[in-house]
């Protein structure tokens, strides 16, 4: 392994408010979790409890309130609501403030999030990877120089300089879901994310060798480039609990179809009600032997910064749970 292991936690900004979800994380760094993550969402996926804080503001507070995770977004969208611009200025102010303890995780959005806000037609994918391109290469280069112009396809700057940039720039983590985006967090990407859940032969076969045809075409080295995966799991004591917790995430157990297009919590909520089984996309158990052999694949496959994502309302539970019997198993294993 180029990278050791790394055991984060996911912060759902869409199921609790930003003070709870701040407590969260400081509770995670006490009990050994070495990062958090939390998505940059406009609107939650589901109306009713649903939370959506500004997740840079957060960043911002959990940076002041621990003092040895990484912190960084899974993932924020820097081509439709933030101009890239700006996302370059604020991420170069936290990477000041916490030298070393930021990563910009980057997709190519979601319509729930941007379309209600500016009212856009939602772009297909194609013109989605071509923003998400260009807002990188722009954000790279105010990180890096003096008085940019820049003429792209989407975005224009003329003589703009961040006058707050760390001693080493912000990394960049791509988040890709199929061949055409691992590609490009090969050819450009710090780290790549993804998310476990979706059958194991999209990792072997499509978004893994992606990444690394990225990497070799540009002749950079695929072991370099930190592989993350949102890994979804409900453990607890009570495995019928564990399968219960699932239930508030339903909306993640419908199809890319399903959920395309959606603009409203409330409609992603009602599509969410006709899931039958939500734990499909989930590790449950409430055996830790038994979960350390459901989370072993993804490791073997060399994933090595893990983030658990735990959908049950009673984090505090979870944490500790996670602290006493999962993680030191982990690190015992694979260092």
């Amino acid at each position: 392994m180029t990278h050791r292991l790394k055991l984060g936690w996911k912060a759902s900004a869409e199921q609790f408010g930003p003070r709870q979800l701040l407590d969260f994380a400081v509770l995670a760094e006490e009990l050994g979790f070495e990062s958090a993550w939390i998505s940059d969402h406009y609107q939650p996926w589901r109306h009713t409890g649903g939370h959506a804080p500004f997740s840079m503001a957060w960043l911002a507070a959990a940076g002041e309130r621990t003092s040895r995770m990484t912190l960084g977004t899974s993932v924020l969208t820097p081509t439709f609501r933030y101009h890239p611009a700006i996302v370059a200025q604020a991420f170069a102010t936290l990477g000041v403030m916490y030298p070393d303890r930021v990563v910009l995780g980057v997709g190519t959005g979601e319509s729930l999030n941007e379309v209600p806000v500016i009212g856009i037609e939602w772009p297909d994918s194609r013109e989605r990877f071509r923003r998400l391109s260009e807002a990188t290469r722009l954000i790279r280069r105010l990180w890096t120089e003096d008085f940019v112009e820049f003429e792209g396809e989407y975005y224009c700057v003329r003589g703009a300089t961040v006058y707050d940039r760390p001693e080493r720039p912000v990394p960049i983590f791509v988040a890709a879901t199929g061949k055409v985006a691992a590609t490009f967090a090969g050819r450009q990407g710090d780290g790549f994310i993804c998310t476990s859940g979706k059958g194991m032969e999209l990792y072997t076969d499509v978004l893994l060798p992606a990444v690394r045809s990225g990497a070799e075409a540009s002749s950079r080295d695929f072991e370099a480039i930190e592989k993350m995966i949102e890994v979804k799991v409900s453990f607890d004591t009570d495995r019928e609990r564990a399968l219960a917790d699932t239930r508030i995430w339903a909306a993640l157990a419908l199809s890319a179809e399903e959920k395309v297009g959606v603009h409203n919590p409330l409609e992603m909520e009602d599509r969410a009600k006709s899931v039958t089984n939500p734990e499909r996309r989930w590790l449950v158990s409430s055996d830790p032997a038994e979960h350390i052999e459901q989370i072993a694949p993804y490791i073997e496959l060399g994933f090595t910064h893990l983030v658990f994502h735990h959908p049950g309302d009673d984090q505090a539970r979870f944490l500790r749970l996670y602290s006493e019997r999962i993680l030191p198993r982990l690190r015992e294993r694979w260092g």
